[in-house]
């Protein structure tokens, strides 16, 4: 047991470990958010999207913003938002997953971690690698689609009419009518970015047995050999140390290393 808590110290293996603290704590705080601007609100709105299906922030006045162009948030289809679904809203059952795809990467996380051997540590490591790469961009391809289909299914009842299909970015800027909205990373999109690097990280360092404490002595003898290099040169200059110059003077029986 001693030697497996032991191995957990590898950077190789900690890392996947705190990967996985972070991709859980990314389900408590929104992933994805997106801040409007209106003539009406001149403080402007933001609504938050959780990897579940609830929103955070202003997204009933958005959602009343919205009804004048009909477009309207999705429809989780089996479980109930804690928003009102709209009739014309698009379906996005896939939105209840959310949670399983933050869980499974962490849990392959500690699996990996705690691989017996070199060569299962490092197979695990691509192939986690591998899983989280494919079902991230999954992930986004997947709401970027959805906002095209909200985009481009206006309600026909609307208020305004003659308002031009759109696709809403999911990173990035866009108008419609008067109202201009600009969306990017929440919070938990951040960490699930950490996360990530993380992962990529523990890979590169997949053949190497660097443990937390070498890794934080060799960024202090660093720091400290920065600071010297940086200093006027004294610690060059210096010339041998006490014990260099006592090994000197008996090395050979003589004061020949003195001058």
């Amino acid at each position: 047991m001693t030697a497996s808590l032991d191995r957990l110290t590898e950077l190789r293996r900690a890392l996947p470990v705190t990967a996985a603290a972070t991709f859980v704590v990314a389900l408590l705080v929104p992933v994805w958010k997106i801040a409007f601007e209106a003539p009406q609100y001149p403080d402007g709105l933001l609504v938050e999207l959780y990897a579940y299906p609830r929103l955070g922030g202003d997204y009933a006045e958005v959602q009343a913003l919205n009804h004048y162009v009909g477009f309207y948030y999705p429809d989780p289809v089996f479980v109930d938002p804690n928003y009102a679904v709209h009739p014309d809203a698009i379906a996005a059952p896939e939105w209840i997953l959310g949670p399983v795809v933050f869980l499974a990467v962490a849990a392959a996380g500690v699996f990996v971690a705690l691989a017996p051997t070199d060569r299962k540590l490092r197979l695990g490591l691509l192939g986690q690698l591998i899983g989280a790469t494919v079902a991230f961009v999954g992930t986004f391809a997947i709401v970027q689609y959805r906002l095209y289909q909200a985009g481009h299914a206006l309600g026909e009842d609307a208020p305004v009419v003659g308002v031009e299909e759109f696709t809403p970015p999911l990173l990035g800027g866009y108008e419609i009518a008067n109202i201009s909205g600009v969306a990017w990373f929440g919070p938990g999109g951040y960490l699930a970015g950490a996360g990530f690097l993380l992962l990529v990280v523990a890979f590169l360092l997949r053949d190497s047995r660097v443990t937390i404490g070498e890794a934080a002595g060799a960024v202090r003898d660093r720091l400290s050999g920065s600071r010297d290099e940086d200093g006027d040169g004294d610690a060059e200059e210096i010339g041998p140390t006490v014990e260099e110059a006592v090994e000197t003077r008996t090395g050979d029986g003589s004061d020949a290393g003195v001058h």
